[in-house]
């Protein structure tokens, strides 16, 4: 069943020329200040889907500019506002809010920009939800001993900052995807075979822990095939925001041209009452005639890569039984390192500048390239330059730099990182015996 509150999702058509009068106006059309307390903090939780710039692959600095200038319009203070990421051993985060320009924008307006994973404590889940986690639906066969989330999340807001895309593992992804490395500390791996069970533990969770749940996708650019990252980009000039993620990421995989509710995440969470994820039964506030378009995606599955096919196979096909037992070992770090050789060192140097030309060659793309060099006026842009976005590390320059990136699938396993753990614990408990 659906939840009892009516849900709601704000959707408008945008350009450059008007991107930042339109997030704030697509913020309060959401009614996201019934939302997002103003006395508690709030964590933009930022979407890097990779470290290389990919056109809707991660949050665009637009998106970013433009929820927190509409926050600060609205009194929310500037103090109690931080950016926020998590890691993973394949994806970079320091790297990407670089390559992505998300760190000009909190660096510009003077935000906190906080990495989950670097001096931040964690807190046992059982701590921090109670008897919640007796209604989890894989999370405690997954975690037998339990897991950690970040103890900065109990009581402070999130605002998530998806774009609307494909995912070759939960065939879309959006809101309720973009919790999954900020509330899951090590081995979120041996989630993936119940990848969509997962999200469902996940947004309980998040509605448990956060004074208040928001989420404002961007579908300027828009990525269709084997997501997150191997896509087919689109400029589709829009933009959603709601306090319901299961609404949102319904009206943006109908958007896409697929059946909400045969998601399983999606209908999983519908039927629990989280949100809704019936499109008939969401109120759409703000460009109607926008959400029902049906830009008509081939989806993630129909033009897989080597990768995304051999991904499947471990996790779900006849590999699975050979080899997924690997990933749950201190054998772990070779699908990490398989990950960036075929992404990092391959795909992207190779066939990505082919892929991204035409959507660069447009106003988002301009808009991007141009961005450092841009000022804008109260609405947005009234102009986004004359060239085309320029990757400045494709080819051989991406290469290199998937070389040290590799490396880190070493250092930053977490398989390594609990043997080290294990040993200084050793260590010191030796120490204090003697």
């Amino acid at each position: 069943m659906a939840s009892d509150n009516p849900s709601k999702v704000a959707i408008l058509r945008t350009s450059p020329r008007t991107i930042l009068e339109d997030y704030h106006k697509l913020l309060n059309l959401a009614d996201y200040q019934g939302t997002v307390a103003k006395d508690a903090d709030t964590a933009l939780k930022i979407n890097i889907s990779w470290h290389f710039f990919f056109p809707g692959s991660s949050t665009t600095p637009w998106q970013l500019e433009g929820v927190i200038r509409a926050m600060k319009k609205d009194g929310y203070d500037p103090d109690l506002i931080h950016g926020c990421h998590n890691r993973t051993v394949v994806i970079d985060a320091h790297l990407g809010e670089r390559e992505n320009k998300q760190v000009n924008v909190t660096d510009a307006h003077g935000l906190r920009n906080v990495h989950l994973y670097e001096g931040e404590e964690w807190i046992h889940i059982s701590d921090a939800v109670g008897d919640l986690t007796k209604e989890f639906l894989c999370l405690n066969e997954v975690y037998p001993d339990g897991f950690f989330i970040p103890k900065r999340f109990i009581g402070e807001n999130i605002i998530h900052l998806p774009t609307v895309k494909t995912h070759i593992f939960t065939t879309t992804t959006g809101a309720m995807k973009n919790a999954f490395g900020g509330l899951l500390n090590e081995h979120r791996h041996w989630t993936h075979p119940v990848i969509h069970e997962t999200l469902v533990d996940l947004l309980m969770i998040q509605k448990k822990i956060h004074r208040g749940v928001f989420a404002v996708m961007d579908g300027t650019f828009a990525g269709d095939g084997p997501g997150p990252r191997c896509m087919i980009p689109h400029e589709k000039n829009v933009i959603l925001a709601s306090n319901d993620q299961v609404a949102i990421d319904a009206v943006a995989a109908k958007l896409m041209g697929m059946d909400p509710l045969s998601i399983k995440f999606i209908r999983l969470a519908h039927e629990k009452g989280l949100g809704c994820g019936d499109p008939n039964e969401i109120e759409i506030v703000g460009d109607v005639d926008a959400a029902a378009e049906n830009w008509n995606f081939v989806g993630p599955f129909k033009k897989m890569t080597f990768a995304s096919r051999m991904q499947h196979k471990i996790y779900w096909g006849p590999l699975k039984k050979p080899i997924e037992w690997s990933l749950k070992t201190v054998l772990a770090p070779w699908a990490y390192m398989a990950s960036v050789i075929y992404h990092d060192s391959f795909w992207y140097p190779m066939k990505a500048k082919k892929m991204m030309k035409q959507v660069l060659d447009g106003q988002w793309g301009r808009l991007f390239r141009n961005w450092e060099k841009l000022t804008p006026d109260e609405r947005g842009f009234t102009t986004v330059g004359d060239d085309p976005a320029e990757l400045k590390r494709t080819g051989f320059k991406a290469f290199v730099k998937s070389l040290g990136i590799l490396g880190t699938c070493f250092t930053e396993a977490p398989e390594f990182h609990a043997r080290r753990r294990r040993a200084v614990q050793k260590r010191e408990s030796a120490s204090g015996q003697t």
